[in-house]
Parts: structure tokens; sequence; C-alpha cells
């Protein structure tokens, strides 16, 4: 019989059924995101994100043209920059903690793989698992640190006297609700990233709670995404 045949059935019998439940989630994912881009291209306000970068663009305009809310602004950016402060905290500490995991492979074997009835217990696929959890936290660490950075620029900009947005056209209205609108969308990135990690947590446990954890991520995301769900 063919080596490679034979080594191709062992690795399906050893990771099939993880390999499986990794294509359905991203199946799932794929399909989710592809129904939403379709649904806010007929309807934008579908999206509470869109309806978040209006309220933030009038806001900047409104702030800017109007030199009585400076007080205001700078405390509502100082509390948008503590979000972003304590969630790369919080990755930070994540992080830390998963990759405690990577060193745990033969205890771990022992105990949380109890409900694995599937999958593999395979120590070179749990290092796998620990990596993409580690993939998910660096990404959320980014994308808290690069909005603390947009947010921090924005604090400045938004309080110049209308002279000098007259003189240099970078420090307009526009051009800083764009850049607070970017620091926005890193914070969703970070959020987003903090809820995808929620189903590999799950895939510690075995390849089923996988799918059934993201499915459910799924279904939330699908009411959280959502301007007409009012959450």
């Amino acid at each position: 019989m063919n080596p490679d045949y034979l080594s191709l059935a062992s690795w399906l019998r050893e990771f099939g059924a993880d390999a499986a439940a990794v294509l359905v989630s991203l199946t799932m994912v794929t399909v989710y995101y592809m129904v939403f881009r379709a649904r806010i291209r007929r309807d934008p306000s579908h999206s509470i994100h869109f309806v978040n970068e209006i309220a933030r663009r009038i806001w900047v305009e409104s702030v800017m043209s109007n030199s009585g809310k400076d007080v205001m602004a700078v405390q509502t950016l100082r509390n948008f920059i503590m979000v972003g402060i304590l969630m790369v905290s919080t990755a930070t500490l994540l992080l830390l903690g998963t990759m405690t995991l990577s060193g745990q492979t033969e205890m771990i074997s022992r105990t949380w793989h109890v409900l694995n009835v599937v999958g593999s217990h395979a120590g070179e696929l749990w290092i796998v698992k620990v990596i993409c959890l580690l993939a998910v936290f660096l990404i959320a660490f980014f994308a808290y640190a690069l909005a603390i950075r947009l947010a921090t620029q924005v604090l400045f900009m938004i309080n110049v006297p209308r002279q000098a947005q007259e003189q240099y056209p970078m420090l307009a209205a526009a051009h800083v609700a764009r850049r607070l609108n970017l620091a926005g969308l890193m914070i969703a990135i970070g959020m987003r990233a903090f809820f995808f990690a929620i189903p590999l947590v799950f895939w510690l446990f075995g390849p089923l709670f996988l799918v059934l954890a993201m499915g459910a991520v799924l279904a939330i995301l699908s009411r959280l995404d959502r301007h007409q769900a009012g959450l």
C-alpha cells in the first residue's frame, strides 16, 4: 500500500475532526459577513457601525464649530482613551495567561480533554490552538493600542482654533472626524477579536465545542451588528 496514503489516512484519523470543525467555523464566518455586507450595501443604516461613524462625525463637527464645548470634548475623549487603556491591559493579561498554557500540555491532556470525545489529544495540536489564541489576543492588543494613539491625536486636534483650521486643511473637522472614526474602527476590531477568541477557547475542549461556540457568537453578533436591534 502507498505509504503516502497511509500517512494521509492516519493524519485524517488523528486530526480530521478538528480540521473539519475549523473548516465549518470559517465557512460560517464567511457566510455571515457575506450576508451582512450584502444587506448594508442595500441599506447602510442597517449596520450599527455605519450609524456610529455618522454620530462621531457630527459630534466632531459640532465641537469644532462651537468653542464652548471644549471641556465636554476633552472629557469625552478622555473616557474613550480610558476604555482603550482598560482593554489593552485586559489583552495583555490574556496574552500572558495564554502563554502559560503552552507549557502544560501533558497535564491539560488529562483534564481539559476529558470532554474531547471526537477530536485529537495530540500535543502538537494543542500548541496550534494556543498559537491561534495568542494571534487573536495580539490583534486585539494592537487594535486597542492604535485606538489610543489615534484618540490622543484627536484630543489635541479637536480644540484647534478656527483660524488654524482654515490655515491648515489637515486640521479641518472632516479630517479630524476621519481620524476619530479610525480610532472607533480599531476599538471595534479589538472587540471583535475578543468575541472570536471565545470559540477558540472552547476549541481547547474539543472540535464540537468550537462549532457550537462559533454558532453562538455569530448569533450574538447578528444582533449587535444591527442598528435595528437596539443594542
